[in-house]
Parts: structure tokens; sequence; C-alpha cells
């Protein structure tokens, strides 16, 4: 086949991430690249290995161009919706970095473009490529909990704050939920099989990100820096949530899921003085806890597979291949606009201060 020809709209620092996974690829050409700050486009290509390629300064222009085939879209979150919808609406297949976008509205809008248009948008979670979280999927899917009922996710860092658009409402929306939050949910919903979110409460603050004790660009900060919710699923099953970039604390909670039959918990790694998560797919242990046939509790421990490849180059080289073999999105929209509905649902009963439904109408 001849080579897919990609293109890369927003160059900042995810960019680099997806630059050298396509790098490492003899069957695509990255072409094109844009970015709104004058020259940046143009500097990230000849950083990058692509001199040939380029370099616009709107999406609207590298969107125009009918050779280009594919796009990734790595732009701050409350650009991702629109840049997505121009690139499938000039018949382009999309790798749009997580999150999906910024509202369930954004979202459902997304899908709406991609039906009509034909091509697919794959969301970019690569931690569905580490062995360890598959490990955790294949134990659920095999009926070895028995019936799920109860999820306890959380993600967090003990200071962790990033910089940048991350921090700036206007252009990321939402803090800790949206960056870090969204990769809980997909690892905890996915391993379970994505069911319907139907009712959240949930609760934010900003008492980190806006203390300049503790940040130095704490004038600057309008996002927020903690989350945690009760999700109420289909099946009757809980998801209990925690978020932080920053607290008093290690961690927030080692990965747990509850089943009839038996219980399985994943226990995040030691934290360093930032990190204490495991929504990357890092592990120290994962343990089967159930009864033997006489009736006594008995924890087992798991052996965990190495996972011998770069998850994100993975996650890169699926896209590629799922659009030149003629196949779905690896990891759908069907399934992330769950994701997104729960985020936009955080955001709202975190501000109204009580439960929100959840409705997400069929596309």
């Amino acid at each position: 086949m001849a080579k897919l020809r990609i293109g890369i709209i927003g160059t900042g620092g995810i960019a680099g991430a997806h630059a050298n996974a396509y790098k490492t690829f003899d069957d695509i050409e990255l072409v094109a690249g844009a970015d709104i700050i004058p020259g940046k486009a143009r500097k990230f290509l000849d950083n990058y290995g692509f001199p040939d390629a380029d370099a616009y300064e709107t999406h609207e222009e590298l969107c125009a161009r009918d050779d280009i085939d594919a796009v990734s879209v790595c732009t701050y979150n409350s650009a991702h919706a629109v840049c997505a919808i121009a690139a499938l609406e000039s018949g382009k297949y999309v790798l749009l970095e997580k999150p999906m976008c910024v509202t369930l509205a954004e979202g459902i809008d997304i899908m709406k473009a991609e039906k009509a248009s034909g091509k697919f948008v794959t969301v970019g979670f690569q931690p569905r490529y580490n062995e360890n979280c598959r490990t955790i999927k294949r134990i659920v899917d095999e009926g070895t909990l028995g019936k799920v009922y109860y999820v306890q996710i959380g993600g967090s860092r003990r200071r962790g704050i990033p910089g940048g658009t991350f921090i700036d409402k206007e252009k990321a929306v939402f803090g800790a939920i949206g960056d870090l939050g969204c990769y809980s949910l997909d690892l905890s919903l996915n391993s379970i099989g994505y069911p319907k979110p139907l009712t959240v409460s949930a609760y934010t603050s900003d008492y980190f990100g806006k203390n300049p004790k503790y940040y130095p660009e704490a004038s600057r900060f309008s996002v927020d820096d903690f989350s945690a919710a009760f999700i109420r699923l289909e099946g009757d099953i809980i998801l209990d949530y925690r978020m932080a970039w920053a607290m008093h604390m290690d961690i927030c909670s080692d990965f747990v899921i509850l089943g009839t039959d038996a219980g399985l918990k994943a226990k995040a790694p030691e934290p360093n003085p930032l990190w204490g998560s495991i929504i990357g797919g890092d592990i120290a242990g994962l343990y089967l806890m159930h009864d033997d046939e006489k009736g006594t509790p008995v924890t087992e421990k798991i052996d965990l597979p190495p996972t011998p490849y770069d998850q994100f180059v993975m996650k890169v080289r699926d896209f590629v291949d799922a659009v030149k073999e003629g196949r779905g999105a690896p990891i759908p929209t069907s399934q992330i606009i769950r994701n997104q509905a729960i985020i936009d649902a955080m955001l709202v009963s975190a501000r109204e201060r009580c439960e929100v439904k959840v409705e997400i109408p069929e596309i």
C-alpha cells in the first residue's frame, strides 16, 4: 500500500510523543503540522526530523489538503472538538488526544460528524495497551469475579500540578478531572465493559493550585486540583472515584473491583514525591480475593505479564493499522462518550452541589 499521509494539529507537548511514534513507522509520511502560534509548527516539524513537512497556522489550512489521510489532534482541551470535526468533515481519520472534549454536547457533535463522514475517531487512552490493564480486564471478562457491584479508583499526585494550558480554564476548561480523571474513568469502566452512567454526585476543590505556598503560578490557576465522585452505573454498579494533582497524602486509593464471587485489587506502586497512581498501568501487585471450596478466605497473587513495548507507540500504531486495514476505531467514541458524560456531570454536580442525572442521546 501507499504510505499513509499524516498531519498533526496542535504542536505542544503531547504532539512530540505522536511525532516520535510516527517516526518509528516506515509505512507513514508525516506531511504537515498546524499550530495557532506563528512559527511554532515549523519549529516543531524541524526539531522532530520532518523538515519537508508543511507548516500551517490554522487547522483549517491543514484540513483543506486532500492528500492527507489522517490526523492527530493534540491541541488544548477546548479546541479538541472543533479540530476533530473539521478533520472529519474534510474526510480524514482522527486520533484524538484525551480527554475527548470538554462537554457532553461537544462529544455528541463529534460523534455526529464521525457518523456523517464515514471515517472514525479513536481517543488516545494508551493505558489500554498496557498488559497489566489487559490482565485486569481479562479476569473480569472471564467471569471470575461473578457479578461486579462496586469499583474503587483513585489517580493521584502528592505534588504534581502541571503548567501551561493545563491550568487555564479558558483552554483546559477543567483540571485534574480531565487530565488524570479521564484516565481513571477509562481504566475502571473499560475493565467492567463500559456500562452506562446513570447519576453522578461530585465534589471539586482548588486549594493547592490557588495557594502560592504550594504552586508558583497560583495567580494564573483557574481549574480544579482535586475531585471526588460517587457514580451510579447501569447493572446496579457503584463507581467510587477520587483524583488529585496535589494533596497531603501519598495515594487516594488502590484500584478495587468487588464481585459476588471474588474481589480484585490492583495495588498502586510506592509513590515518589509526585506520583501515586495506577492509571498508566503501573501496578505493585495484583491480588484476587475469594473463598476456597471450604469457605476459607484466600488471597491469590496474580502474576503480572511484562509490557515489552511502548504503549504510546502501540496506541499510534493501532490507529495507523485500523485506517489501513479498514477496521473500526480501536478506542471508539461510542465508549468514550460515557467517559465524557461523567466528566460533564461531575462539573455540574460540583457546581450545583447536588446529584446529577446523566442522559446520553442515541446518535
